[in-house]
């Protein structure tokens, strides 16, 4: 197959297109110019320099390909304007998704995430068709990335042939920004967790969000929602985990929400102070794990045959990666 992926210089669209060009796919990669491409570093793919605003250049790489895969999204808590989600999230998604109809496009697959899906509140694991409002969404990452998934629904109910997959939180091979889970993982290893809320996540390694991927395009439904995720974890349970895996002292202080919540806008006071200081909680991160983030992935494994690994495992990998990379001691 002839494959357009945007986002394939991130963590999740890299883990894709490793795992396209390995399964024999003629692979493009939009790239900005101020990519970083060590994701793309010794494989055969053709780089179409533009981003999700650069028409031409969404077109002359979406041209004559079989499928798409539309990974491209801002991911962050910090330090963007909050237009700039909308108009990355958002508006990128409805131009990809209307470019790759008018050239006729055989498959669209749009990563979405587990951030647009609903929550219940008995901390029991959500599902695809857990009831969801935009109004249930705190912050601009969440509200956008809801908004582009609405979009990508919207394109598949007037038969644009789109399938959504609802990426977990991965880790593994390949973070090297590093994600927002990658930072956590990494303040553990350098020793900055001091302490730990009552929350919890659903772990998935990187490179099984990419093979679900793959299977989606080939046997996902047209307009559905697929939850690619791992293991259910409360943050407690993650931190036991690394401290196993990689022989570091286990984290012990439970920390509560509102001393959390307090210390957070301490943090983003002092980054305004100093623009150099990337906070690592805002009110926003906080008052979100006030709501374990509990999936399902039963859908993805019913009807697409998808088999994420244990967590144990992909922690692992994480934490040999980041070492391998000269990212943590």
């Amino acid at each position: 197959m002839r494959v357009f992926v945007t986002g394939g210089t991130g963590f999740v669209g890299g883990a894709v297109v490793r795992r396209l060009v390995e399964a024999g796919h003629q692979v493009r990669v939009l790239t900005r110019p101020t990519s970083d491409l060590r994701q793309l570093e010794g494989l055969d793919v053709e780089k179409i320099v533009g981003d999700l605003s650069d028409e031409e250049a969404l077109r002359r790489g979406i041209a004559g390909c079989d499928w798409v895969f539309h990974v491209a999204a801002l991911y962050a808590y910090w330090g963007y304007p909050w237009e700039t989600f909308y108009e990355v999230n958002v508006e990128g998604t409805r131009r990809v998704l209307r470019i790759a109809r008018e050239e006729g496009v055989n498959r669209i697959v749009h990563t979405s995430s587990i951030a647009t899906l609903g929550f219940n509140k008995d901390r029991t694991p959500a599902n695809e068709d857990t009831p969801v409002t935009l109004a249930d969404k705190v912050g601009h990452y969440k509200r956008s990335k809801f908004l582009a998934e609405q979009v990508a629904l919207e394109f598949a109910r007037e038969g644009t042939p789109v399938v959504i997959v609802n990426p977990a939180a991965p880790v593994g091979v390949g973070d090297y920004k590093p994600t927002p889970t990658g930072q956590m993982i990494l303040d553990f290893l350098h020793g900055r967790m001091f302490g730990y809320v009552d929350t919890g996540m659903n772990i998935v390694d990187v490179e099984d969000v990419a093979e679900g991927h793959l299977l989606a395009a080939e046997k996902g439904r047209i307009g559905e929602k697929y939850i690619l995720g791992g293991e259910n974890l409360t943050l407690k349970q993650v931190l036991d985990i690394l401290a196993e895996v990689s022989g570091r002292p286990p984290v012990r202080l439970r920390i509560p929400h509102w001393v959390a919540l307090l210390w957070s806008y301490v943090d983003v006071t002092w980054a305004r102070l100093n623009p150099r200081h990337v906070p690592s909680a805002t009110p926003e991160k906080v008052k979100v794990s006030r709501q374990p983030e509990y999936y399902d992935s039963s859908k993805a494994m019913r009807e697409l045959g998808y088999r994420p690994r244990p967590a144990r495992e992909a922690l692992r990998k994480a934490v040999e990666w980041y070492r391998l990379h000269g990212y943590a001691p």
